[in-house]
């Protein structure tokens, strides 16, 4: 039970000075892996569980699957239709660009890997993390287009990169058993397959009751956020059961939910979403007392190298080829390039190859746990000072142009909607999720362009 109350205490302590943190530049990412490797095996030792434990791997899927479930809920692609020229090309371009290359650097930075656990480290590292971009989405001084385009992103990649995780997580288990076999083949169809069929008859399902309780009336609010939480919870299960992904149940079964209920707010998603940030949290936790320490020794010049290369030239240099004839700036793709931080997904990725007992998990394990611990403190420590000069440049830029008389706006500073926030309650959804007192307001699904206020 010490485990369980040293959680618990720190999960208290974290959101009792949160806000005075946040203020400081202090991400709770960067709060809870600290926290974890004070308490943890290396620290204290009051956090010293097994990092193989069927209960950590268990949390942090978890974890994952009601973000996925929630963050694809909140995606309304009608608002999106006709504002998605920027995040269509990162999520079409950037994202397998970033395989490819993340694939080719591994390769060159490990000689002896194998070509499977290179694409597999490739895949693993490719997705970007919603929550450790927060502070860059959520900041009104960056242009609502680049906003979004980064909101958008991180919202639906680490669905799209759950596919290609588990075929390189089989094709390298194949490496075990001489080559690919018609079982690995059978494996990868019947984790895809029935991760669709489980995520798109959960949403339909869940998604048609919901509206047609909604329009007799019969659903009481506050069961209102139980039966999302449910209906995340049975996409995952039912795939699971049938042999299928529960990641892209979760995923598939949110955006199917959100399209037939027609509720993309807070509203629905509060409750669920919420579960998956503190277990997150706790998954940050564990992050910092169970796996930084136990890759420590196998961390060396070559991990680091790696983790540095695929936080920046891995993710930059697609996000450049992507962001083409676009109009941006240089600054501005210079800026979307950086801000692609790696978290939760990778995290959860690792425990599920380690689970598997991939070959060469040494490498693998450092090489994921170095570029998730950089970008954590890296992207929390630099999102204050990049979006301040950002926005001073921005600024310049404007002013400039609008003194020269011109009548055409910067393509960063084109209006467009939120078709996400994460986070933040809708000024127009019913009280049963209350903004907190003196917080900023934002919109998801109201057609509300970014940065403006709905009351004018």
């Amino acid at each position: 039970m010490t485990a369980v109350l040293t959680v618990a205490v720190l999960l208290i302590v974290y959101g009792v000075t949160s806000r005075p943190l946040d203020r400081r530049g202090i991400t709770s990412a960067m709060t809870f892996v600290t926290l974890g490797l004070v308490t943890g095996a290396s620290g204290f030792g009051w956090l010293d569980v097994p990092l193989d434990s069927a209960v950590v791997e268990r949390l942090t899927e978890l974890a994952l699957v009601f973000l996925l479930f929630s963050d694809s809920v909140r995606m309304d692609l009608k608002a999106l239709r006709h504002s998605a020229a920027w995040p269509s090309r990162l999520l079409v371009i950037a994202i397998p660009g970033t395989m490819v290359l993340g694939f080719v650097m591994g390769l060159v930075v490990f000689p002896g890997m194998a070509v499977a656990s290179a694409f597999l480290l490739a895949t693993m590292l490719c997705s970007t993390d919603a929550a450790l971009g927060q502070r860059v989405v959520d900041d009104p001084r960056v242009p609502p287009r680049v906003r979004q385009a980064l909101d958008v992103e991180s919202g639906f990649d680490d669905g799209i990169a759950v596919p290609f995780f588990l075929v390189a997580l089989d094709l390298t288990m194949a490496t075990l058993v001489g080559g690919v076999t018609s079982a690995v083949l059978t494996n990868i169809a019947a984790q895809i397959g029935w991760g669709l069929l489980a995520g798109l008859s959960t949403g339909a399902v869940g998604g048609l009751a919901l509206r047609q309780a909604d329009r007799r009336g019969w659903i009481k609010p506050e069961w209102r956020q139980a039966v999302t939480f449910a209906i995340a919870i049975s996409a995952y299960a039912v795939a699971v059961t049938l042999g299928g992904s529960g990641f892209i149940a979760a995923f598939v079964g949110g955006m199917v939910f959100g399209a037939v209920s027609g509720q993309h707010g807070l509203r629905t998603t509060y409750l669920t979403e919420e579960v998956g940030n503190v277990l997150a949290a706790v998954t940050w936790m564990g992050f910092g007392a169970l796996a930084i320490s136990a890759v420590w020794h196998d961390i060396t010049w070559k991990v680091v190298l790696y983790a540095v290369l695929s936080l920046t030239v891995v993710r930059m240099v697609p996000v450049a080829i992507a962001m083409l004839r676009t109009g941006a700036a240089r600054q501005t793709v210079a800026f979307m390039g950086w801000f692609g931080p790696r978290g939760l997904a990778s995290v959860v990725f690792l425990l599920l190859a380690m689970e598997r007992g991939i070959p060469g998990s040494g490498d693998i394990a450092a090489t994921v746990v170095a570029t998730v611990g950089l970008s954590v403190f890296l992207h929390g420590l630099t999102a204050g000072p990049l979006v301040g000069a950002y926005h001073r440049w921005f600024t310049r830029q404007a002013t400039r142009a609008a003194a020269a008389g011109c009548k055409t706006p910067l393509a960063e500073g084109k209006a467009t909607v939120v078709p996400r926030t994460r986070r933040h309650p809708d000024p127009n959804e019913d009280s049963a999720v209350p903004a907190a007192r003196g917080s900023r307001a934002t919109t998801a699904a109201d057609g509300i362009p970014l940065g403006e206020s709905p009351h004018g």
